[in-house]
């Protein structure tokens, strides 16, 4: 068992939406020494995309070359799988190509490389070739530039799980209360109380609405109800698409 302290090989990670480019994947992959490529493939798509030939090639080059099926057309598809990939390779240089695939892949993976520690790139290509079913979209590679990089706020690991409580919870006959919250909160000792140790009741729920509700009611996340002498929480569509996008940090 390794130590928190021993060291440990670093390795060179790229990730890529594959749609209807080759060299724009495989001239990068290769020419920064990638030791790990992932794919993103199209879940349902059944036309030609170049997935089949870049793993035959950079398998054969000695690549480790790894495949995760998503809907490329969801941003939030994309978002979500390229955070999980960055959170399995803690440590390691993980890089990713926003120029491979399509219009909305290209957003979910820009907008993961400002939620981690991952470098977002795009690739200029060299001359630009059509029709596609025959050749790919672009030729060649002038030189892959390194995009900035803005920091995205993103929830927390407990905001995170209380989106997911709730979207386990809510039903048609049942929307979780502040009091539900506060409960799975002790069950599963979410830091948020556990580091306060709240000496009472009140100071439980005053946690709960600073430090999680309040942040996630105005990010959009969720939609807090007044139902008699209670309110009830639910998630909103963006609250759904948020936890898709940050499950990773479950």
């Amino acid at each position: 068992m390794r130590s928190e302290t021993e060291l440990r090989p670093v390795q060179e990670v790229h990730v890529a939406p594959v749609g209807y480019e080759y060299d724009r994947i495989k001239r990068p992959a290769l020419e920064y020494g990638a030791d790990t490529l992932y794919l993103l493939r199209e879940r349902e798509r059944t036309e030609l995309s170049y997935h089949d030939r870049l793993v035959t090639e950079l398998t054969d080059r000695g690549m480790t070359v790894r495949s995760r099926e998503v809907d490329l057309d969801d941003m939030y598809d994309v978002l979500g799988e390229v955070t999980t990939i960055v959170h399995g390779h803690d440590g390691d240089i993980v890089r990713v190509n926003v120029s491979s695939g399509p219009k909305l892949s290209t957003v979910g993976a820009a907008l993961a490389c400002m939620a981690t520690d991952a470098s977002g790139y795009h690739v200029h290509p060299e001359t630009r070739a059509h029709p596609l079913d025959e050749q790919p979209r672009t030729e060649g590679m002038q030189f892959a530039e390194q995009l900035p990089s803005y920091p995205l706020e993103t929830p927390t690991e407990d905001q995170v799980r209380v989106l997911d409580y709730i979207d386990r919870r809510d039903s048609e006959t049942y929307t979780p209360k502040k009091s539900d919250l506060i409960e799975f909160a002790e069950d599963e000792q979410l830091d948020f109380l556990t580091r306060s140790e709240p000496a009472n009741d009140k100071a439980k729920f005053a946690l709960l609405n600073n430090r999680i509700l309040e942040p996630l009611s105005a990010n959009g996340y969720v939609h807090i109800e007044p139902v008699g002498r209670t309110k009830q929480v639910s998630l909103t569509d963006t609250g759904e698409n948020a936890l898709r996008a940050f499950r990773h940090k479950l």
